[in-house]
């Protein structure tokens, strides 16, 4: 009887352990439920809850649910967040560095984005952010091509003087709109939409896709095909996560985001070719600009010292430009 006891203590304590050892994590992002940001995290949760056996169990919050994009990134460090999708601009508050991917004009288009993507210039940028913040870059999505979206017409940097634009509250955001005389405003992603319906701002900046999914285009006449910024959006996993998975998971978990990133970006690349011809059919004014008037201008006036840029940097990313088919 004793025995029996014991086996069933054993058992007991054994169910308990297994159940303890299943964890539950949090992954935000601003995105809308039907961007492939979102779906490609819900897909590469279930990935990895599956290949953990169970280990891991990620709940996905979207559409800024945790919070704005500053929210979450210092909720790495707070711990009120485990997984975050967000943009190396919001990285280089951490390490200014790898913020040069955010020079207007440093790529040619999407091919040469992931060029870089898995470079050494790349790794060395994310070693470096990882050591000022303690949090791991596990994969590198591409986000889109940014242009600029209005109620008039921008054909040329000189247009965007005195134009009231939304853009990010990031400073490397701020580099194209203020060499071209635009006046800027840090308005919250959430609030955009609202903010050109209400007429705070005339204007503002992001991938078709984006313009798209938040319904940019409903309170918008012009698109100008500026294409200043080949965004691109990082999945970060906290340092303290991070230092508690063991080798096995965290090749799971960079396995699983990087495929689920790949994917993304080919969703991403495909939506965009199809979005022009669909936004002039719902009677969008969609402008082809010369964009030398606007690259120009931020060469003569925007240096790379003021954002904490290295020209190093720079200069090797654009090297990776002769690979880009």
């Amino acid at each position: 009887m004793l025995r029996a006891v014991a086996i069933a203590a054993s058992v007991s304590v054994l169910a308990v352990s297994a159940v303890s050892a299943q964890e539950t994590l949090k992954w935000a992002h601003v995105y809308e439920t039907s961007e492939p940001f979102h779906t490609e995290s819900v897909w590469a949760a279930e990935q990895i809850a599956e290949r953990t056996e169970g280990r891991y169990e990620i709940d996905v919050f979207p559409a800024s649910q945790l919070g704005k994009e500053t929210d979450i990134n210092q909720g790495l460090s707070l711990g009120t967040v485990d997984i975050i999708i967000s943009g190396s601009s919001f990285a280089a508050r951490a390490y200014p560095p790898i913020g040069v991917t955010y020079y207007p004009y440093i790529f040619d288009g999407p091919d040469h984005l992931l060029n870089y993507v898995g470079s050494d210039v790349y790794n060395e940028l994310a070693a470096g952010y990882q050591e000022a913040s303690g949090h791991h870059i596990v994969a590198t999505t591409y986000y889109g091509t940014r242009h600029t979206t209005a109620n008039r017409a921008i054909n040329t940097c000189a247009d965007m003087e005195g134009l009231k634009i939304r853009v990010p509250d990031v400073p490397a955001y701020l580099a194209m709109p203020q060499a071209c005389g635009a006046n800027t405003a840090p308005i919250a992603f959430a609030e955009v939409y609202l903010a050109l319906q209400n007429g705070t701002v005339e204007a503002q900046e992001n991938p078709l896709t984006t313009i798209e999914a938040k319904k940019f285009y409903e309170v918008q006449s012009h698109i100008s095909l500026t294409g200043h910024i080949v965004d691109h959006l990082n999945t970060i996993v906290s340092g303290s996560l991070w230092d508690r998975l063991s080798e096995k998971d965290r090749q799971i978990f960079v396995e699983v985001t990087q495929e689920a990133a790949e994917r993304a970006t080919r969703t991403v690349q495909q939506r965009e070719a199809e979005l022009v011809d669909q936004f002039r059919e719902q009677g969008l004014e969609v402008i082809e600009v010369d964009t030398s008037t606007f690259e120009e201008s931020v060469r003569e006036k925007v240096g790379f010292e003021e954002f904490g840029y290295r020209e190093a940097d720079w200069q090797a990313i654009r090297a990776l430009a002769d690979g880009a088919s």
